[in-house]
């Protein structure tokens, strides 16, 4: 049996969600939709709003739109809250369309980051929005946190300004920016908001609606976990803070002795809790009163400061932006403080002298349990988007269509976070590695409402999952050891020796979900984690036979070596293990069903050659990518480190480190996808260049043990010399995935694609 999120091994006691004193408004009822007007609010008998929330996003009163969750969070505390949904932001008067605010604005740009939701991984502007009615592109600005946060100032200059969502969590730090190609500030200072929550909100949400409608002063709520300000460098608050400079942390030989993952219960507790003592080397600086700080002193020998008054100072952003070795350092440190158990306070300067002011980072939200992942995923969804974009007639389509809706109005989201550690992903940066699960019965609950209440559903659940697709109740065997660990991954080198993989609890929820009446099948669409998956073969079976529509899209992302230990990816033969039970339960079932792999070009530390053999080995296997993903550097993700600083974080930063291949400038990326489209004919004269200066002319050829032809099509389809007796060319405009012709999607798409709640990753 699995163990649910146990918070006791958390440092401070997690206050339960459902335990505070409801606000006096929670008289006035619950909103079937939360109020986007003034007549929607006088309706509901509101003279004003508590809380009102900005989105980029279409308000969809759905558990998988952020807003919405946090809106129905803050209602089951008491507050009125409005939604104001893609303001436009030229001017601050929609922003006042619902009034002053009581006690603050929450901000966010929305599900998806909103450079990457208008820009393309090659900066080409994107033509459409799949949060907005009508996929309409262009309804929100770039960084639209930013520039929200300044419309709600410039509305009413007094309400406080509460910033969260995954715009604002990958931009805590100083950052580097893609789209701009430098080092950019952290949000909190850009967006001159008062709090910025990151990651996981409900805890810090709530504990901040109920401090503020108590007359706190938001300056002083500086102790919420999740949390990020700014104050003076010369703040007094610092008083009674132990300051560790970073450097120390990652240096040869820990500052402290932390539990080992790989040491057993007994062994842990044998050693109990009684701290070392340990040098601290200056510059680091000990505010303390009791300690003083004196920095003519070389070294101060003392017991390893308590945790919870532990602050690491990170190289400034000044020092960041000018020295990519220092950025990657800083990088890797924020990385190592990311376990709720174990991480401590960050602190970066920006600025100096009278201007000076330092971010602040509390640690990480505690998980929720999963009482309270049922609490929040059960509050009263409408289940649908706004009345406001429905039609004449009520109906969502068309102009008022949202694509995102659509494509998750049938799934059910079973759990949060993500421990597999993907360099490239920021998942992990934004809910955490550790599981947090629904119940069974709350997901047995949620299939049951779309059945009953769904306008449209016809029997089928698009999907069950999350993040991931079978991450469901995994987690680390040990709570003391889970609370202690500072790996940034628990499946990678392997699969750890702590880690609980029993995927029971999950096939139990597929059978019991795929027997209720009127659900005629359960599809997963959330990418399945087959390294896991191959640990239970009953699992692979239970999918394969019973929930893959035709096709099952996984993600080996490479077939070589040296990139994938940049990705932080298991090798290709375990792939290669989950094809060989895929295919067998297959035939069992009598089923003619495929796997869509999706691959990644152009990550750090992939070479022209590793490209090439995964040219190779697509072809081989009878592979045609219809489209190609390319590595997008997003803002704080440890392979966007690699990206800029050349360095590889995953090991201790150095000026003499590993050094990491960078794919840059446009042509060298054009060559990568075109590996990965080897089939297309366009990519040939490019391909052929390339494998001549790489010595593979070999590969080069009309037979089969070749990559491409000799030959070039013309513009009226014939060819500029003989080829194969039999052969073909790829015909223009016909989309194929694999050779044994596989359809391709909707409105002649790609057969490929994660829905929009996981775009961002």
């Amino acid at each position: 049996m699995t163990t649910p999120v146990d918070v006791s091994f958390f440092p401070r006691a997690a206050k339960p969600l459902n335990s505070y004193r409801k606000f006096w408004a929670a008289r006035l009822g619950t909103a079937k939709f939360l109020p986007m007007s003034r007549a929607e609010m006088e309706a509901l008998g509101w003279d004003s709003c508590d809380i009102v929330l900005v989105t980029g996003d279409a308000y969809v009163d759905h558990p998988s739109f952020g807003m919405a969750v946090i809106g129905r969070m803050l209602e089951a505390q008491g507050y009125r809250v409005g939604i104001i949904a893609q303001p436009d932001w030229h001017s601050a008067e929609p922003f006042k369309a619902l009034g002053k605010p009581n006690l603050f604005w929450g901000v966010t740009a929305g599900n998806m980051d909103s450079m990457i939701n208008r820009y393309t991984a090659d900066r080409k502007i994107r033509s459409d929005d799949a949060y907005t009615p009508g996929d309409v592109a262009g309804k929100r600005p770039d960084r639209a946190a930013i520039v929200y946060s300044q419309r709600c100032r410039e509305a009413f200059k007094e309400v406080p300004i509460v910033l969260g969502g995954i715009e604002g969590s990958l931009r805590r730090i100083a950052h580097y920016d893609y789209w701009s190609d430098k080092v950019r500030r952290s949000i909190v200072v850009d967006a001159k908001c008062d709090l910025l929550l990151y990651g996981n909100a409900e805890r810090a949400i709530v504990e901040i609606a109920h401090r503020l409608a108590a007359r706190e002063p938001v300056e002083k709520i500086t102790d919420v976990r999740g949390t990020a300000f700014v104050r003076r460098a010369d703040d007094e608050s610092r008083l009674g803070w132990f300051e560790i400079d970073s450097t120390s942390v990652d240096a040869p030989g820990r500052v402290e002795s932390h539990i080992s993952p790989y040491r057993s219960t007994s062994e842990t507790a044998e050693l109990g809790s009684e701290p070392k003592s340990v040098k601290l080397h200056w510059p680091a600086r000990m505010h303390s009163p009791e300690l003083g700080s004196d920095p003519d002193s070389a070294t101060l020998r003392v017991k390893a400061p308590p945790r919870a008054r532990s602050v690491i100072r990170l190289p400034s952003y000044e020092q960041v932006k000018a020295d990519a070795v220092l950025y990657a350092h800083a990088s890797r440190v924020m990385h190592l403080e990311t376990n709720p158990g174990n991480a401590r306070a960050l602190v970066q300067a920006h600025g100096s002298g009278p201007t000076a002011r330092d971010v602040w980072l509390n640690p990480p939200p505690i998980p929720l349990t999963t009482a309270e992942m049922d609490l929040v995923f059960g509050l009263p969804y409408a289940r649908s988007p706004h009345p406001s974009y429905a039609d004449e007639h009520g109906r969502h389509d068309g102009a008022t269509k949202i694509p995102a809706w659509e494509m998750i109005r049938f799934s059910v989201n079973i759990m949060r976070g993500c421990f597999g550690g993907c360099t490239f992903c920021s998942i992990t940066e934004h809910e955490g590695r550790i599981i947090q699960s629904r119940s069974e019965d709350s997901v047995i609950r949620e299939i049951e409402e779309i059945r009953d209440q769904v306008k449209g559903f016809t029997g089928t659940i698009s999907d069950l999952g999350g993040p991931t697709a079978n991450m469901y109740r995994l987690g680390c065997k040990s709570p003391q050891i889970e609370a202690a660990c500072r790996k940034p991954s628990c499946v990678y080198p392997g699969i750890c020796q702590n880690l609980n993989t029993n995927h029971d609890p999950l096939i139990q929820i597929y059978r019991h979900g795929r027997s209720l009446p009127g659900v005629k099948k359960i599809l997963i669409g959330s990418g399945v984690r087959y390294d896991l998956a191959v640990q239970s073969s009953e699992y692979v079976k239970e999918l394969v036979q019973h929930h893959v529509g035709g096709y099952l899209k996984i993600a080996p992302e490479h077939t070589e070596p040296g990139p994938l230990s940049k990705m932080m990816k298991p090798g290709i033969g375990i792939y290669d293990k989950f094809k060989t039970l895929f295919d067998k339960f297959s035939a069992e079932a009598g089923k003619k069903q495929f796997l869509i792999p999706y691959f990644i070009a152009a990550h750090p530390g992939t070479t022209d050659e590793d490209m090439m053999q995964l040219a190779l080995w697509l072809k081989k296997n009878g592979f045609r990518a219809d489209q190609v993903q390319t590595f997008y550097p997003s803002p704080m993700a440890t392979a966007t480190a690699m990206y800029h600083s050349g360095k590889n974080p995953l090991h201790k930063i150095t000026r003499d480190s590993e050094p990491v291949d960078i794919v840059r400038g446009d042509k060298r990326r054009r060559l990568h996808k075109a590996f990965l489209r080897y089939h297309d004919p366009n990519n040939w004269p490019l391909l052929r260049e390339a494998l001549k200066a790489m010595g593979r002319a070999d590969l080069i050829g009309n037979g089969k043990q070749h990559l491409i032809p000799t030959f070039q099509p013309l513009l009226d389809g014939s060819y500029s010399s003989a080829r194969r007796k039999n052969s073909s060319p790829v015909q223009p405009g016909r989309v194929l995935t694999r050779h044994t012709g596989l359809p391709p999607g909707p409105n002649g798409g790609p057969l490929t694609g994660l829905p929009p709640k996981h775009i961002a990753t």
